[in-house]
């Protein structure tokens, strides 16, 4: 399916631009995908073909069903603090290796004939290339890679049972790995020897895209999930810190990023998902421009209203599936308009809290590049100037990982020396919202009272689940 829409797409491009004038192919696309490929796949150049498909649907990153392999993966390597210190994040549902090591107990008929392992957007880069490779952004969200030393992991490959054979060769995100073949190029229409550039997974590519290429700089997306993404230029693994729940290592991710650095990547579950859900329920068919209008003549505190934004469960700050959201401290005196703003206000907390974990690593993050739905709303970009204490900017580019796979491509083939320099030439910021520190103060009660509610809440959330089931 990845690879027919990836044709549908390229030839509707080449109905407006002419193939001679495409100097480069960029790449990106969803990270830990598992693509499992048999021994043609790897010997045929790429080519499609039923005896050279993929063994088996690929897991996606949003599967669920490895729950007990991400245990096996901790016990095997010396538990949760001492995995995120070798491979650089906590054994997650969503990663790579959980999936193969589900596939090698449920489906070991399948198992037996794994010739290559690679992510979404390398498959598509075998197709169009035939070539077998991968990137160190991509490789760093498979818990088999070292992103430290910017390669596989042998320690995690022998622990886990993994041949390091079945792996890709890895390259740094602007490398070229490759040209569009004949048979690819009478497929989609490219022209025969067109560079291919490996690029990256979709945040690290998100990043580039909003030209955040340097230190200080940090990528936050108000999409369906909130993300941050902050640059780091030496890699720095949130190996956890003390509370009331004890030691939580893996928060936050290090992983290489796509400009030959590192990034520290937080991800909660429901930042504009939580407002489109408060809208669907309160209010369907009101616009969010109205919404917003209610919740901007709100002073800044909601009245004591506190809104938890898990209503997916979360991942950062808290890594737990079981979280529940709600709304604490409604009374009679609460309108639509302090819903709205409680809303809006839970999810900037919340990406305060990632900020502060990413700032505690000794990663500097002074400056914010915005983008997502979220980021359209001038209130909801100065409320999170104000929580976050840095200015707030957008960019001239809605494109996100797509961009950034362009500007990996100019570089890829030598428009740009690097992609720092290539960021500065292809990215430029548009409205600003600078820090104001009396209205942080305002919010100061606010965000204590909501940095203590999980830890209040959490021992119910396992009963509430299983009412929940009842």
């Amino acid at each position: 399916m990845w690879w027919g829409a990836a044709v549908l797409a390229v030839r509707e491009v080449l109905r407006r631009v002419p193939a001679a004038q495409i100097a480069a192919i960029g790449l990106s696309g969803q990270m830990h995908g598992s693509v499992l490929l048999p021994e043609s796949a790897r010997g045929n150049g790429g080519k499609a073909g039923a005896e050279s498909a993929p063994l088996r649907a690929a897991l996606l990153w949003n599967d669920q069903r490895t729950a007990l392999e991400c245990e096996d993966i901790e016990r095997a390597l010396g538990g949760r603090e001492e995995t995120v210190r070798l491979v650089g994040n906590a054994a997650l549902t969503g990663f790579t290796l959980p999936k193969i090591l589900w596939v090698r107990k449920h489906e070991p008929q399948v198992y037996e004939r794994i010739a290559g392992i690679c992510l979404p957007k390398d498959f598509v880069a075998l197709r169009l290339t035939g070539e077998f490779a991968t990137d160190v952004g991509d490789a760093s969200g498979t818990l088999l890679f070292d992103p430290s030393k910017r390669n596989w992991s042998d320690r995690a490959c022998q622990r886990l049972g993994v041949d390091p054979a079945l792996l890709p060769p890895v390259h740094e995100s602007a490398t070229p790995i490759g040209k569009i073949t004949a048979w690819a190029a009478g497929v989609t229409g490219l022209r025969e020897g067109t560079p291919v550039i490996i690029g990256s997974g979709d945040n690290m590519t998100s990043a580039v895209g909003a030209g955040v290429a340097r230190g200080g700089m940090v990528a936050a997306a108000l999409g369906t999930s909130g993300v941050i993404i902050a640059h780091a230029d030496e890699p720095a693994a949130d190996v956890g810190d003390r509370h009331r729940l004890g030691k939580v290592a893996g928060r936050t991710h290090s992983m290489c990023s796509a400009t030959g650095a590192w990034c520290i990547t937080g991800c909660m579950l429901s930042a504009g998902g939580s407002l489109k859900w408060c809208r669907d329920v309160l209010a369907p068919g009101v616009s969010y421009d109205e919404l917003m209008r209610e919740a901007a003549s709100v002073p800044a505190g909601s009245g004591g209203l506190i809104f938890l934004p898990y209503l997916t469960g979360e991942r950062c700050p808290h890594p737990d599936p079981l979280a529940r959201g709600g709304w604490i401290g409604l009374t009679s005196r609460h309108t639509r308009g302090h819903l709205v703003r409680s809303v809006i206000e839970g999810v900037s907390f919340a990406m305060g809290q990632i900020m502060e974990i990413v700032r505690s690593l000794g990663v500097d993050a002074a400056r914010v590049r915005v983008g997502g739905g979220g980021a359209r709303s001038a209130l909801w970009r100065q409320m999170l100037a104000d929580v976050l204490a840095c200015p707030v900017a957008t960019t001239n580019t809605e494109e996100g990982p797509a961009y950034g796979a362009a500007i990996l491509s100019s570089v890829g083939v030598g428009r740009w020396n690097t992609v720092s320099e290539a960021c500065d030439a292809m990215v430029a910021e548009g409205e600003v919202a600078e820090p104001d520190a009396a209205a942080g103060a305002r919010y100061g009660k606010s965000r204590e009272v909501f940095g203590q509610l999980y830890g209040d809440l959490c021992e119910r959330f396992p009963k509430m689940a299983e009412i929940e089931k009842g």
